[in-house]
């Protein structure tokens, strides 16, 4: 693995807060990254596995901006 200089430095500094070597460090946040990673696919799948589903009732007209905006307080009297 190759590192620049200044990432090296900040990743070293890093892992002595933690009280880890720089491997250690390395570890951990690969670990994290590929936890994150998998949920995120996990989620995903279980979001495709999901059924649509059919909206009931006759169409609806959408509401006005106004209706949904209320703006009145922003209004100068």
């Amino acid at each position: 693995m190759t590192l620049d200089e200044e990432t090296f430095a900040k990743a070293r500094v890093r892992a002595a807060e933690r009280n880890l070597t720089l491997s250690g460090l390395i570890n951990v946040l690969l670990e994290r990254e590929l936890r994150h990673e998998d949920a995120y696919e996990a989620a995903h799948r279980a979001w495709r596995a999901r059924r649509p589903f059919a909206f009931e009732g006759a169409p609806q007209p959408y509401p006005r901006r106004e209706e949904l905006h209320d703006r009145s307080l922003l209004r100068r009297r």
